[in-house]
């Protein structure tokens, strides 16, 4: 059994328990972090002395393992140990170019939107919004964005025809991208590939979260 520690609605959680869903493991998630606190104390800060969500335990009791914190470093962890060839290779040519994308994706993707545009939207008030650094801010992710439509206008995921861990990496920011409200560039490509994530059950059950709790009104 897997032990997860942070709130439904972190990006990195929803992330890690998208993988976790898509891989199939049994878990139990324990709310740690903003309106939940907990994430400040003695005892969480032995597992991770950043204070940061998620963190995870694999097993139960006496048997679990370490706790395993950052959230890149933890779905490799899965992987490694639990996922099919189809979603993590084990040859490491394969390996590398699932790998490249996940990097990719949490660099110039996930670091690209979450502050520079989700907070700036969501989590600031409005009449605090700088609408400049917010359009400045989507030009910047749309470069990023261009590079992943050329990728996916041939394959129906990041690395062929099969979801990997660079999917999670790069869609699990999707849901938000295209929910709030600004002006998107067009990318066809990407539009396509986030109607079928969204299609999957894990997608929808861990990514496709209200986020009210952190709007700023």
């Amino acid at each position: 059994m897997l032990h997860v520690w942070g709130r439904r609605t972190s990006s990195n959680v929803q992330a890690l328990m998208w993988c976790i869903g898509e891989l199939g493991l049994p878990f139990v998630r324990t709310d740690v972090g903003h309106k939940y606190g907990g994430n400040d104390t003695p005892e969480f800060l032995a597992m991770n002395p950043n204070g940061t969500v998620p963190v995870l335990r694999d097993g139960d009791g006496s048997e679990a393992g370490p706790p395993i914190w950052e959230t890149g470093a933890i779905m490799r962890y899965l992987c490694n140990r639990y996922a099919p060839e189809a979603f993590w290779p084990r040859d490491p040519e394969a390996r590398a170019q699932v790998d490249i994308w996940a990097e990719w994706a949490k660099i110039n993707v996930t670091l690209g939107f979450t502050a520079p545009i989700f907070w700036r939207v969501v989590r600031t008030a409005p009449d605090r919004r700088d609408a400049a650094a917010i359009t400045a801010a989507i030009t910047a992710l749309a470069r990023a964005f261009d590079i992943a439509e050329r990728q996916l206008e041939t394959r129906d995921y990041m690395c062929g025809p099969h979801l990997t861990l660079a999917d999670i990496q790069f869609g699990h920011v999707l849901f938000r991208y295209y929910d709030i409200d600004i002006v998107r560039p067009s990318h066809p490509a990407i539009q396509r590939y986030y109607e079928r994530l969204s299609a999957r059950p894990a997608f929808c059950e861990h990514v496709m979260v209200s986020y009210a709790d952190l709007q700023v009104t």
